[in-house]
Parts: structure tokens; C-alpha cells; sequence
């Protein structure tokens, strides 16, 4: 590997530096169109090694008819069709199951057409790798699945949920594979598959430049929203003092060009 040249902003290769795969832009980085360690994850996640991957596509985003929208980290398909949604859950608040339940619902409008019979909607997976056990009973790993409460039995729908425990690193498949996630040292990791992509984005000039590229951008966006929050908090203290000082609704939407809805909000403050 070529040493890296001095071009590259310190601050961003300290950052590279600590970077993990459970960081989910780390792992958006390694994961993008990498076959390789997707089959890795899957063929570990459901102990069977006849998992094929065809497609793997990473910060893909979906957005429902009312405009509620959720960017998935990683979405794979296999040989047989099914797909895979898996996302990098590091707060307990991003693990709600009502999550799974919305980013299923957007697959399921992304990939479904008015002319698909129902025997043919695709099987979808959505799979949590959590940083924390969020049920706390110490396993592996959790499936959920739909069933008829009063039989038992499966409802079937093709729908299925895992929540990955990022704490369990026993030493079985499994256990191996969270390790290496929460390591930030290419040459300390067990799988060799998901070593070389850490590897590359951490020690390749042109793997440095393409993360430094992301961490400026992503800099820039942190950038425009502190702009936009700050002109957000400058309409509002504006409209507080207008509706202090009694002026119409109307006037206050025309001099800040905050909506009725926001003003009204502001004013229930005031009372």
C-alpha cells in the first residue's frame, strides 16, 4: 500500500483513523456496491453459505405519498429475488420498531407495481446492527416475525425483521464478525472481506481522498443546516416580538416567512 501523501486535511485523517464499521458512514463507505462483504454479513447473519448477492447499493432514499421520507443505509438482493435492507443503529432511539415498520413499507413502495400479483411482492429483511443489546436478554440475536396469536402459526407474510446485538462478540461466526466492526485497525480484523475495504478507505491515497471528499461534504451540509437553524431562530425571536407588540398574523407570515401553522405555535408561548 502507498504511503499517503501530505495533501490530505489532518483533521479529516485523525477522524479516518478511528473510524468503524459501526459507524454508519464508515460502513455506507465500505459497503457500496461491495458484494463480497454483504454476502459476508448475510451468509453469517443466517448460517447458510449458499447465499448469493447480485446487487448491493448503499444511501439509497424512499419517501412515502405524504412526504415522510428515510434514507437506507444498505440495500442488497440476492439470487432469489429477496431483499435486504440493513442499517447501522448506534442510538437506541433509531432501533423503534415502528422504524423497521416504516423502512418496510417504503421498500415495499419502491419495489411493488400496480401490475405485481401478490404471490410475486418480494421477501424483504430488515436487519438492525445495533451498538447496544436494545432488549437486553443478552442474545445474539432477535428475529420477529408475524403470527396468529391464536394458532402459532406463521402469518407468512414475507416480511421479517432482525435486530443484530452489537455487545455479543463470543467467539463463534457471529461474535467474530460484531469484533470486527467495532475495530478501527484493518490488520486486527478477523474477516479478510471486510479487512481489505477497511483497509483501502484508511490506508490508500485514493481511498483517503474519496472519505476526505464525503467528510467535507458532509462538513458543508452540517454548514447549511447550522445556517438554516440559526434563520430559523431569527424568525422566531422576530415573530415573538410581533405578536408582543399585537401586528396581525398576516403581517408577521409576510415579514418572516414563517407559516401560519409556526406563528400560531409561537403565540400559544406567549399566553
Amino acid at each position: 500500500m502507498a504511503l499517503l501523501t501530505t495533501e490530505f486535511n489532518p483533521k479529516y485523517l485523525e477522524a479516518i483513523k478511528r473510524f468503524r464499521l459501526i459507524d454508519d458512514t464508515f460502513f455506507d463507505v465500505c459497503f457500496d456496491g461491495n458484494i463480497e462483504g454483504m454476502q459476508l454479513l448475510l451468509r453469517i447473519f443466517f448460517q447458510r453459505d449458499d447465499i448469493i448477492v447480485k446487487e448491493v447499493i448503499t444511501q439509497r432514499s424512499a419517501t412515502n405519498l405524504y412526504g415522510r421520507s428515510a434514507r437506507f443505509d444498505v440495500i442488497a438482493v440476492d439470487s432469489d429475488g429477496k431483499i435486504y435492507n440493513v442499517e447501522i443503529q448506534r442510538s437506541n432511539e433509531g432501533t423503534n420498531p415502528k422504524r423497521a415498520r416504516f423502512n418496510n413499507s417504503l421498500i415495499d413502495s419502491r419495489e411493488i407495481n400496480k401490475n405485481t400479483k401478490y404471490a410475486d411482492f418480494p421477501e424483504i429483511w430488515i436487519i438492525f446492527i445495533t451498538e447496544n443489546d436494545v432488549f437486553g436478554d443478552r442474545l445474539p440475536m432477535y428475529h420477529i416475525e408475524r403470527s396468529i396469536i391464536e394458532t402459532g402459526k406463521s402469518f407468512d407474510d414475507a416480511a421479517h425483521i432482525i435486530y443484530v446485538n452489537g455487545e455479543y462478540k463470543e467467539s463463534d461466526a457471529l461474535g467474530l464478525l460484531m469484533r470486527d466492526f467495532f475495530c478501527d485497525n484493518s490488520s486486527e480484523m478477523h474477516y479478510p472481506e471486510l479487512a481489505k475495504c477497511v483497509d483501502y478507505f484508511k490506508h490508500d491515497n485514493k481511498g483517503v481522498s474519496a472519505m476526505c471528499e464525503i467528510m467535507e461534504k458532509l462538513q458543508e451540509e452540517g454548514r447549511v443546516e447550522g445556517r438554516q437553524e440559526g434563520s430559523l431562530q431569527r424568525a422566531n425571536d422576530v415573530a415573538m416580538k410581533m405578536l408582543r407588540s399585537n401586528e396581525p398574523i398576516e403581517k408577521i407570515v409576510e415579514y418572516t416567512s414563517l407559516s401560519n401553522k409556526q406563528i400560531q405555535e409561537l403565540a400559544q408561548q406567549i399566553q
